[in-house]
């Protein structure tokens, strides 16, 4: 399903619109962030309408791309995420969402979705 089957209007801010750099799919990851603490919870993503859902109600809203529909952070989890802040980066390719989570955000019951075991660079 693409971005066109999934939203024939949102109502994001033109001039935002205007600066997304969506994937093939219409999306844009989202990179989110505990807003006090920097700690990074998880990565989601959004299309226009997610966006806009997310701006508007101070409730994260994602696409999920295996379920192929809207979810908003914490309605069936009972672990919301209230949105704080979001950025755009320079090249308008990623979002960062700066929430105050309850709970945990990930959907394993660890409090990030980062809390596994850490990889090894090599050095040198």
């Amino acid at each position: 399903m693409s971005a066109s089957d999934r939203v024939t209007s949102s109502d994001l801010d033109p001039a935002v619109a205007a600066r997304l750099r969506r994937t093939a799919d219409g999306l844009v990851p989202a990179v989110v962030q505990q807003h006090d603490t920097g700690e990074v919870l998880m990565l989601g993503w959004m299309d226009d309408e997610a966006l806009a859902r997310t701006l508007s109600s101070g409730r994260a809203t994602y696409w999920s791309r295996s379920r192929q529909e809207y979810w908003v952070k914490g309605e069936t989890s009972g672990n919301p995420q209230w949105v704080k802040e979001v950025r755009l980066d320079c090249d308008g390719d990623t979002l960062l969402v700066k929430v105050d989570q309850e709970g945990v955000a990930c959907h394993t019951g660890d409090r990030t979705c980062f809390d596994a075991d850490p990889l090894s660079a090599r050095r040198g």
